[in-house]
């Protein structure tokens, strides 16, 4: 069962068979290899000592500086310093890369970690029409090698500088009022889909916060329900909202409770928020919308918030922004359409 502790790294304890009151924590997560030996030890009331990871790559090489770069993230991950969200993303982009074939056929795992920058753009270029995961490899690359200069053992970065190659199409759709009443005609009250909508629109949270918001989080002031918790994403600012009468109600609703909210169809926490993620394009596919996300309902409530008039501090509050750039996206956008409806109003004046 998954656990997030005040630091914000998450625990894995599992229950003893036989023993409902006793639970042996697993000091490795569900993405690691050996997470089902933990997982049967532990169900015996075993634990497994773990053997400190070391590469056997050759010292200089890519393939090591990689290895101990990630076992360098894990531990940023279990101290709370580091997402594990951003372990998984740069674990994956980073094998795929020093797997990647030089063009005199050398695999470039293999070479010494000082290459060039026409080495990077290879290994960018590999990605082909892939364009956001090439750009977010360099940028794995990059943390990997900055990490490396603080230690000395590379002199420059090959992956600073390297061109973007992805030109973004505008992200996630925002959700219109017509595809709200849509999916909630389909899914009906008491049902795990409508909860998780309601939940997304009148917190705003992103997917990482979504899957581990529960009663816990929950805070009496004035005798008004609030939700506190502090976002996922490096950076954010502590959340801290009134719960909404549609979220209370909602919540009070459902007739399986759990630590969270948002239950599998088994009736257990969802195991990560790609998981969480998958599960909600089936819940949208049932009710016949495509591309629809819970960023996209975050993107909508940013919208929502900018039409009724509400300031870039407040929307700021709402989603956890550090920095007035991002929510004056939607204060800007509310004034344009504003100053545009006065203005067109002004010119159906005109005689023609």
């Amino acid at each position: 069962m998954p656990e997030r502790l005040p630091s914000g790294a998450i625990r894995h304890r599992v229950r003893v068979e036989g023993q409902p009151k006793r639970r042996v924590v697993i000091p490795v997560g569900p993405d690691d290899p050996t997470f089902t030996e933990h997982y049967w030890a532990a169900r015996a009331g075993h634990t497994i000592e773990i053997v400190e990871k070391k590469s056997t790559a050759p010292v200089a090489s890519l393939d090591a500086l990689v290895d101990d770069y990630l076992a360098a993230l894990e531990l940023k991950v279990e101290a709370g310093n580091a997402s594990p969200h951003t372990l998984r993303q740069r674990k994956s982009l980073m094998l795929r890369a020093r797997e990647v074939i030089t063009p005199e056929g050398d695999r470039m795992g293999s070479l010494h970690c000082d290459l060039p920058r026409e080495a990077m753009v290879h290994i960018r270029d590999h990605w082909g029409a892939r364009t956001a995961q090439a750009d977010n490899c360099i940028k794995a690359l990059r943390s990997a090698y900055e990490w490396a200069m603080e230690l000395g053992r590379v002199h420059s970065n090959p992956a600073a500088g390297i061109k973007r190659v992805h030109r973004s199409k505008g992200g996630a759709v925002p959700w219109s009022t017509e595809d709200v009443k849509k999916f909630l005609a389909y899914h009906p009250e008491g049902s795990m889909p409508r909860l998780w909508l309601i939940l997304a629109l009148f917190t705003g949270a992103r997917r990482g916060d979504l899957y581990l918001l529960g009663r816990r989080h929950e805070v009496q002031r004035d005798g008004v329900s609030w939700l506190d918790w502090q976002p996922g994403k490096k950076g954010s600012a502590p959340a801290s909202l009134p719960m909404a009468p549609q979220l209370l109600a909602a919540r009070r609703g459902m007739t399986v409770q759990g630590k969270t909210y948002l239950l599998s169809k088994h009736g257990r926490p969802f195991r990560s928020p790609e998981v969480l993620g998958n599960t909600v394009q089936g819940w949208t596919s049932e009710a016949g919308l495509a591309a629809r996300s819970s960023h996209g309902l975050r993107k909508a409530l940013g919208g929502l918030l900018g039409e009724l008039g509400c300031s870039e501090l407040q929307i700021m509050s709402i989603l956890s922004h550090t920095e007035p750039t991002t929510s004056s996206i939607y204060t800007k956008s509310a004034e344009r359409r504003r100053l545009a409806r006065e203005a067109m109003q002004m010119v159906g004046g005109l005689k023609l």
